[in-house]
This record gives structure tokens, sequence and C-alpha cells, in this order.
């Protein structure tokens, strides 16, 4: 099995740690002919802004919006949900997404970097694992095809955290910044 990790901004390297450490082969993807053979995509965290920048002068973003439509299985974590998204508040005026998700998402929904925290999450199929998040954006509604694996109640109601439709997942928080492999592992079986 192949997982490419987009390698233009972010976590990379710590996401292809942990999809080495469940022996998952996990090429970097920084042109479109690095989209060829994969089974499935990481989207890390980082800037949203500068990773959908870099998807533009990369020529990347057509081709992995094509892949896309054809059922690429993808995880967004943090920027790479937002990326993933339908609507996007908060953002520049030029912000675009590849809509693959039905969640409206919140830039920074949970406050700027100071307000950044961890806590302990429990996913359906796997128990509890920890949750980094940083800077994260905050998923404000879900289409009725999107399952909610996790919620988060930050002091003002449950919250969706770690989402899936069909073959794209999306989570708020950062799973590669822990030493729990579970939501990879959860991500990868699905494939």
């Amino acid at each position: 099995m192949r997982v490419g990790v987009l390698a233009l901004q972010g976590d990379v390297r710590e996401h292809v740690s942990m999809l080495a450490s469940l022996g998952v082969a996990a090429p970097l993807v920084q042109q479109p002919g690095q989209l060829d053979g994969l089974d499935g995509l990481i989207m890390p965290g980082g800037e949203s802004t500068a990773i959908a920048h870099l998807l533009e002068t990369s020529g990347l973003r057509e081709p992995l919006a094509e892949r896309l439509a054809q059922g690429l299985a993808v995880l967004g974590t943090c920027a790479g949900l937002i990326l993933l998204s339908t609507t996007v508040t908060d953002g520049r005026s030029d912000q675009w997404s590849y809509a693959a998700l039905d969640v409206a998402v919140r830039r920074n929904g949970y406050g700027r970097q100071r307000a950044s925290f961890e806590t302990e999450l429990d996913v359906v199929g796997v128990g509890r694992v920890p949750g980094v998040f940083i800077r994260a954006p905050r998923v404000e509604s879900t289409g009725q095809n999107v399952q909610v694996l996790a919620e988060h109640d930050h002091g003002d109601g449950p919250c969706p955290v770690l989402v899936r439709q069909g073959a794209v997942w999306g989570a708020s928080f950062h799973p590669e910044l822990t030493g729990d492999s579970r939501i990879h592992r959860l991500f990868v079986d699905s494939i």
C-alpha cells in the first residue's frame, strides 16, 4: 500500500513517520506525477492559504481535484481539513477549497496560537486517543452524508473534530503529533 503525504508545507515528516510505523510506504507528493499509483493521500496541517498557494504553483491543484473526484482516499488534518471542506469562514477573500467533504469550517475556530490545547477524544471504533489542537479549524456544520467519528466540547457544546464522507476524512486536530498511530491505522484500514 502507498499513502502519499502532500509535502508542500506543514507536518510532513510527522505523517511520514506515523505511516512508516504502520509499515505503509509514504512517498512525498510535490508534483502532479507523484499522485500516480497512490492508494491514499494525507494532506497535513500547516497554513491553509500557504498550502493552497503552493498547490497552484506546483501544478497540483487540478490533478489532485481530479483524483479526489475519482475517489482517492484522503485524510486532511487541520489545514488539510480546511482545504477539503465545502465552506471556509474567516479565511482570506481569495481562499479556495476542494469541497470534497461536506462540512463548514471556521479557520482558527478554537483561537489563535496561544489558545492551542491537548485533550483526550473518544473516537468511534478506536476508543480514547490524544488530540492536539493548534490554531485548529472548528467544524460548524456537517452534511447528511458525513459521519462524525469524534467530538469535543470546548465549553460551548459538542463539536465534530474527526469526520468522514466516503473516502475523504478530516481531523481538526493533529494525530501525527502524538505517539498514537490509531487514527492513521483507522484511515489506512479504510482504503
